[in-house]
């Protein structure tokens, strides 16, 4: 007997490609949500439903529904925003959201607090400053990033028009999303239209894609479903490693789930690169499971056709085989703060936002000292895989007015330690449906604590990585962190260990359901041993694995393995 599919997969099917019945949600009055089916469809357009998890018992006793509320992500491959564009999305931020721009993982804008009246009028403000929020989000590939402020110049001006290549290669087909959004003309019926790629049921499930360049993986390349690693030769891209099947979604207790660090495939040209992406994300359409969502992602395609067979799929479909893979290192991960030089006249400031949330407070005035660079034209804007910001090409005359903008409205960098440069968190508590524990609202108070664990052993300038997210989900990416807390329950996290910095090798689970202080004691011995032990310039993850500490996890099922043995040892 066939295991039936999964009541996505037949909303998916029913929607028109998409339309279901979102217009006459958007219209109903007597209720701030949108009907059920049609919050999975608006998500291929690029929005989530959510509330007030701070006000649900209040409003319930209250006799009143939830404070229904949603958030837009914008598409905006490779993160680059000009002057004009990050002036629109401030507006967008200020006129229609909750005044604060949210920079994302995956180098793009998230706007919250959006009530469902102002979704029409924040995407056609989104559109009008060419930009939109198509597949930003949903079972499709979502926005596609590359390695921020490569170098040489050309190199990064050739992998930037990449990823947006790459970007409107994958674009659904659809009207859909012009019609209810935009008021485009409607076609007279869905028979007229296909979805040639992508078919009338879309992907499984999601499906991401970066372009790094060796020697920085700030785009994190091991997590995404299919990474290009661009190869050099003589200052010049010959061609790109192909790796698939990353992915950090898991569910706490599920071992059948699991985080994983993508295979590396094999070398293609750089003519050959839509080729291999398209044949990628239909093996994956043709292939991926449709009865569990949890089990949809390539991660575990791979999993289960296994990697030759996988690699036969993708080869009929692109009409060529891959080369034998070339070599490469990555050294370096997160990004290079202050002010960077790039021997053409022209100067990068990268600006530390703590979570990526970027407002305005009492003593931060951080939107209104952007917005005041961006009215001045002093910097084209680019968002990075790891919320922060770099103002770009700033010519030499302009850099002393930039940073005085920046001291003035107290946002100059000052010291920000490396540890809280590479620290990362996803939005969590208030208005995410999973989050189960804090996690961006506590970042800054976690590692302010980790600071000075650190000081005590003198390794206060030592760059760790450290992420939390509220939930298992893997939005900011925690297993692949050195240090990563993932949320079980209100002020508890499990704790995983060893992850290699360079974000080739998973971490590994060590210990469940631990509030603060049993965390932070932990943590603090084998701060005092990774002092006293390390070798030359041996960083935390590697020191803990080859310490013996925690295992080398490679694999998905290899970190299941060590999650089920650890829980059995907690007695489940």
């Amino acid at each position: 007997m066939d295991t039936p599919l999964s009541p996505v997969e037949d909303i998916k099917t029913a929607s028109r490609l998409l339309r279901g019945s979102i217009e006459a949600s958007l219209a109903e009055p007597l209720t701030g949500a949108m009907h059920e089916d049609d919050t999975h469809l608006i998500k291929f357009h690029g929005i989530y439903q959510q509330d007030d998890r701070g006000l649900r018992n209040e409003r319930r006793q209250q006799r009143l529904e939830p404070a229904y509320q949603f958030m837009i992500r914008a598409r905006i491959p490779g993160g680059l925003c000009t002057p004009a564009r990050w002036l629109a999305m401030d507006a967008i931020a200020r006129t229609y959201a909750n005044h604060t721009l949210r920079l994302t993982t995956r180098q793009t804008f998230q706007f919250h607090g959006i009530l469902k009246r102002a979704l029409k009028p924040a995407i056609a403000a989104i559109n009008a400053a060419l930009s939109d929020t198509l597949a930003a989000c949903g079972d499709v590939n979502r926005n596609v990033m590359c390695t921020t402020l490569a170098r040489p110049r050309a190199i990064r001006a050739e992998v930037e028009e990449l990823a947006r290549e790459l970007s409107e290669r994958l674009l659904p087909k659809t009207g859909a999303y012009h019609e209810i959004w935009l008021d485009r003309k409607k076609i007279l019926s869905t028979e007229q239209e296909t979805e040639p790629m992508y078919g009338a049921t879309y992907l499984p499930r999601k499906f991401k894609i970066a372009v790094a360049v060796p020697p920085d993986n700030d785009v994190d390349v091991f997590s995404q479903d299919l990474g290009f690693v661009a190869i050099l030769e003589n200052a010049r891209i010959v061609g790109f490693n192909v790796t698939v099947g990353g992915g950090l979604g898991m569910s706490h207790g599920e071992f059948a789930t699991f985080p994983r660090v993508a295979d590396v495939l094999g070398f293609c040209t750089p003519t050959e690169v839509l080729k291999v992406a398209t044949a990628v994300l239909i093996t994956q359409r043709d292939f991926g499971d449709r009865t569990n969502r949890k089990h949809a992602r390539l991660k575990y395609t791979i999993e289960t056709l296994g990697l030759d067979r996988f690699t036969e799929e993708v080869t009929a479909r692109a009409g060529f085989s891959l080369a034998p893979a070339r070599g490469f290192q990555f050294t370096h991960t997160g990004d290079r703060s202050g002010w960077q030089e790039d021997g053409n006249g022209l100067a990068h400031y990268t600006l530390f936002v703590d979570s990526g949330r970027i407002d305005d407070q009492p003593e931060r005035r951080a939107l209104t000292a952007l917005r005041e660079i961006a009215t001045r034209e002093l910097a084209q804007f680019h968002l990075t895989a790891n919320q922060n910001v770099v103002l770009a090409n700033v010519p030499a005359a302009a850099r002393s007015e930039v940073t005085e903008i920046l001291t003035r409205h107290g946002v100059a960098e000052g010291t920000v330690t490396p540890l809280r440069q590479l620290a990362l968190a996803c939005v969590g508590f208030p208005t995410c449906g999973l989050a189960m524990a804090e996690s961006e609202r506590y970042l800054s108070d976690f590692v302010t604590k980790i600071q000075v664990l650190l000081a005590n052993h003198g390794l206060q300038d030592e760059p760790i990585v450290v992420r939390i997210t509220g939930y298992p989900n893997g939005c900011a990416r925690p297993y692949l962190a050195e240090i990563g807390l993932v949320g079980k329950a209100p002020g508890r996290y499990n704790l995983y260990l060893g992850a290699a910095f360079d974000g080739s090798r998973l971490n590994a689970p060590y210990r469940e359901s631990l509030n603060e202080g049993k965390i932070l004691a932990v943590l603090a011995p084998l701060f005092s041993r990774y002092a006293q032990e390390r070798t030359a310039e041996e960083r935390f993850g590697n020191f803990l694995v080859r310490s013996g500490i925690v295992p080398a996890i490679q694999t998905g099922p290899a970190f299941a393995a060590a999650a089920q043995s650890l829980g059995a040892m907690r007695g489940g």
